[in-house]
């Protein structure tokens, strides 16, 4: 630790320079990425504004359980099957995976495709379960 303070105080220079990028690369990420919803955001989505929940994870995972009424579509299947959602274009639909982190890619084809309102759920099936939340299994 001693050192790596020493390396800042010898290269602030660097240091500033690595963190003005670091913060301008996060900034443009958060611009441009999908927009993010908590899990309570996303049980308000589904009760007051009829959304729906879309699960991208594999079949193993989605047996293993999932939220209620989601629909289940494999991330690797979804650019195929995108007429199979064409019924849910004007509902919001709340993305979900196993972490959070494979959701956005699955947004964006969505947005690409018409759909109006499309939003990951932050943390995945992780975070859902962490708040236990209600899930099916099977």
């Amino acid at each position: 630790m001693a050192q790596f303070i020493e390396f800042i105080g010898n290269n602030w220079m660097l240091a500033t320079l690595w963190l003005v990028l670091f913060s301008a690369f996060m900034v443009f990420l958060t611009k441009t990425g999908p927009k993010a919803v908590s899990t309570q955001q996303a049980v308000m989505l589904i009760n007051r504004k009829d959304g729906v929940v879309l699960d991208i994870r594999d079949k193993k995972e989605f047996e293993a359980g999932h939220i209620v009424d989601a629909i289940h579509m494999p991330s690797s299947k979804l650019s195929g099957h995108l007429t199979e959602l064409d019924k849910y274009k004007s509902r919001p639909v709340i993305v979900v995976c196993k972490m959070g982190q494979q959701s956005g890619e699955a947004c964006k084809t969505l947005t690409s495709a018409g759909f109006t309102d499309v939003v990951r759920l932050t943390g995945g099936m992780a975070e859902w379960r962490g708040q236990n939340l209600p899930v099916i299994q099977g």
